[in-house]
């Protein structure tokens, strides 16, 4: 193979090594939501919460299940003692062996069993809708910065390209300048200082892009990285739907929000928990059961014989009538209700802050949607008056102060523009989220 086919191949390498590495800086909106879900405490905090109340509900189950417990012992005597084969005393060292089965459940007790699974099961799913709202809140948190750092970008193409405009301009003041052409001295300064300026609006429309770039990657709590770049989504179709109302979107929150149905859930469990309580009230009744058998070397028997000869069975069925107890009952009770109360007033005032969440996204969905209609018409303007001035500031019959108004009139109109159309789509997503139906 020729030095010169070696060369292309080595060139080819590198090129496909450098596109591999710029695919792997590229971060989807997907990937931001995986790794902040992933590694948000709150969220496995929530998971921790409901892997416990599931355990919760399995033992609540278990407990109606009969108990069941087996028991060996022996016992060495010495000295004086009673024989237990003849009942006479003997002066002599006895051993004895005790085996035992045992058991218990429970056939009545105010239906305390039977409503603490309902509690119990209430729980376990309230902390499933807590799980998936904490899951759900970091998912709007992740969109809104990765939208905000599109927004930066946006800006940030923007200024870059009126750079580009006023770099043109200055060359152009300058050549005419050198010719002798210029009308004006001060011209060459005014598009010297346009230049500078837009410079700095590129410099702070990259620090604005890194601030919102580093939210987003302390929102997924990861190390920033500078070279990252994000897939860009399709930020043109604004896909806010204009004509739903508060109330509408209100009451499908109610409907689908997780946050929501925790909260009722959670109530409906501190309800079934005063039930439980109520009925430790009640007299309890238990069935008991058990067979045991013993061996001991004072017998001349052999060990298997007095095995099965020892052998005996045995049932009891207990009643248990709470009488007095320092009132440990009662207030268990009057504490579930207080609970309740408690729970009573978390759902209400969740529903509340939801109703106002609600409002406000959508009022400013709307407000944001109104300027960016505003702005798109004040840009269009702002557009046709500046390609009018570049027109006559060209033809030596425009002040270069009144074709800079006008360039920055332009220019302005457009970064608001950009900002407004963002903040529309970022609150329609708000009202996406509370209406279940977040996607890209």
């Amino acid at each position: 193979m020729s030095l010169r086919n070696y060369s292309i191949i080595f060139l080819l390498a590198l090129g496909f090594n450098a596109h591999a590495q710029q695919q792997s800086n590229i971060i989807t909106l997907q990937q931001c939501l995986d790794t902040a879900i992933k590694n948000n405490l709150t969220v496995q905090q929530s998971a921790i919460t409901a892997e416990r109340a599931r355990i919760g509900y399995v033992q609540a189950k278990d407990n109606l299940i009969p108990t069941v417990s087996g028991g060996i012992s022996r016992e060495l005597s010495t000295g004086r003692a009673i024989n237990p084969v003849t009942n006479t005393y003997i002066n002599q060292a006895v051993t004895s062996d005790n085996y035992g089965l045992s058991g218990g459940v429970t056939v009545f007790n105010g239906l305390a069993l039977q409503n603490a699974i309902k509690q119990a099961s209430l729980a376990y799913q309230s902390g499933k809708m807590a799980y998936q709202a904490a899951k759900d809140i970091v998912t709007v948190t992740v969109i809104t910065s990765y939208l905000q750092v599109l927004d930066a970008e946006a800006i940030l193409n923007q200024t870059k390209s009126q750079l580009s405009v006023a770099k043109e301009g200055a060359d152009r003041v300058e050549i005419l300048e050198k010719e002798g052409a210029n009308k004006l001295a001060s011209d060459v300064y005014d598009q010297r200082g346009l230049l500078q300026a837009s410079n700095v609006n590129v410099v702070t429309a990259q620090n604005s892009r890194s601030s919102a770039m580093l939210n987003l990657f302390q929102v997924m709590n990861i190390s920033y990285k500078r070279d990252a770049e994000l897939q860009p989504l399709n930020a043109e179709d604004l896909r806010g739907d204009k004509d739903v109302l508060p109330d509408q979107v209100y009451q499908t929150a109610l409907e689908q929000l997780a946050d929501v149905k925790a909260a009722t859930l959670m109530r409906q469990s501190a309800e079934k928990e005063v039930k439980y309580y109520k009925g430790l009230l009640f007299p309890s009744l238990a069935l008991g059961y058990g067979i045991n058998t013993n061996y001991t070397n004072s017998n001349p028997i052999s060990y298997t014989n007095q095995f099965k000869n020892n052998y005996g069975t045995y049932a009891q069925l207990g009643l248990n009538i709470p009488i007095f107890t320092n009132h440990f009952k009662k207030n268990q009770v009057s504490l579930a209700k207080l609970d309740l109360l408690n729970y009573q007033y978390v759902e209400e005032n969740t529903k509340i802050t939801l109703r106002q969440n609600v409002e406000q996204a959508y009022y400013n969905m709307m407000a944001a949607y109104n300027k960016y209609q505003a702005l798109d018409e004040e840009s269009k303007a702002y557009s046709e008056s500046f390609r009018i001035s570049k027109i006559r500031y060209e033809a030596g019959v425009l002040t270069s102060v009144d074709y800079i108004t006008s360039k920055n009139n332009m220019d302005a109109a457009n970064l608001n523009l950009i900002s407004a159309r963002y903040d529309y789509f970022i609150y329609s997503k708000v009202l996406d989220y509370y209406q279940g139906k977040l996607s890209f």
